[in-house]
């Protein structure tokens, strides 16, 4: 059986145009960045927590196959992740404005027995926007519980000039890699 642990709407709407059924799961791990940590190794970090989370909560399922994910904004090593309020999601859409940031997305396949996993990089580069273009963002509410403070899939997109790399992997899963891992899972 194949697990979600993910409260994200966004992740399962991803999953599910995959074709593959899967059992949502609500877990919530700490996501702090550790004193040192490189943003690829935390977002890793993250990821697999998440599916270890989940698997302790099919203990008794022992064909369990726990997909998690995480998904974090990084300019200049700095790691962007949700905004705590209106005014931090002004910031950080500021400081996106008119350049090209990493969107970092960790996959993790974990079993009992196995585990499989991916890491996804994406470039994307903002156009510069004005206080006003911000403001009128943040006033709608899409930024919030979002990492980097907007939504790709969303009125966000309009502020994209360029995308290198995965598009689902920015909204929060990559599509095309997590595929991959189900195959070799066995799941499709």
């Amino acid at each position: 059986m194949l697990y979600l642990a993910s409260r994200s709407p966004r992740r399962a709407e991803l999953l599910t145009r995959l074709g593959v059924a899967f059992v949502p799961l609500d877990v919530e791990v700490p996501e702090t960045r550790q004193t040192g940590e490189t943003p690829q190794d935390y977002v890793v970090r993250v990821a697999r927590d998440k599916a270890q989370a989940g698997l302790a909560l099919c203990q008794a399922d022992v064909q369990a196959c726990v997909l998690a994910s995480d998904t974090e904004v990084v300019l200049d090593d700095e790691v962007f992740g949700k905004p705590a309020d209106a005014d931090d999601a002004q910031a950080m859409l500021a400081r996106l404005s008119g350049r090209t940031h990493q969107v970092m997305t960790s996959v993790w396949l974990l079993g009992h027995q196995r585990d499989l996993s991916a890491l996804v990089v994406s470039e994307v580069s903002f156009a510069s926007l004005s206080s006003r273009q911000i403001a009128d963002y943040v006033a709608g509410g899409e930024p919030m519980g979002k990492a980097g403070a907007y939504a790709i899939q969303g009125r966000a997109e309009q502020f994209v000039a360029h995308l290198s790399g995965s598009y689902s992997g920015v909204m929060g899963l990559p599509l095309y890699q997590t595929a991959q891992l189900l195959r070799q899972w066995g799941e499709r």
